[in-house]
């Protein structure tokens, strides 16, 4: 097979095409999926942030949180929302904490406890925020779902992300350490 790549774009910058167009994809699928309260997602569009953990550089995740945050609130018309800023404070938080636990463990933790610890945080996050903008302490009643959603849909990714990198030939081959 014949390819013909721009060898003036790196190969990061096409992996983040690449994933960023699957944050978009995933998005789309997920606005469709009916939601009790207006900010709870279940965290599918996170998906290509978990496989980027081990394939793109620190710089190049980062572009790739922040196509996700843009994109998904462009996806479901939230930018000049409330929404958006539970949006960009749970993925901001949420990809740090993914990034800084591979990084400090060394692939030691699975992907299944990265996906809890992401979405934890951005849970924990967008509680805190709808506790002091939106319910105060009526918030205490909407935590123990919209964690145990959290805990569910973690471990869902994990183990996607999980199989995924260990049976797919296009992730092998990008390869390198975690968020470098």
């Amino acid at each position: 097979m014949n390819k013909t790549v721009d060898p003036l774009i790196p190969s990061y910058k096409r992996t983040v095409a690449v994933l960023g167009a699957f944050c978009l994809f995933l998005s789309t699928i997920e606005y469709l999926i009916p939601k009790p309260l207006p900010f709870m997602r279940l965290g599918l569009a996170n998906l290509p942030l978990m496989l980027a953990l081990d394939i793109l550089p620190f710089h190049g995740f980062l572009l790739l949180a922040t196509i996700k945050i843009l994109g998904q609130a462009l996806v479901t018309g939230t930018l000049f929302s409330y929404i958006f800023l539970f949006s960009c404070v749970g993925t901001t938080l949420s990809a740090l904490s993914m990034c800084a636990v591979r990084l400090l463990f060394k692939r030691r933790i699975s992907f299944v406890g990265v996906g809890v610890i992401g979405a934890m945080m951005s849970n924990i996050s967008q509680i805190g925020l709808a506790w002091f903008f939106i319910f105060g302490k009526s918030t205490l009643y909407i935590m123990p779902p919209f964690l145990a959603v959290g805990l569910v849909t973690g471990i869902s990714l994990g183990a996607f992300c999980e199989h995924f990198s260990a049976h797919s030939l296009w992730y092998r081959e990008r390869l390198r350490p975690a968020c470098s």
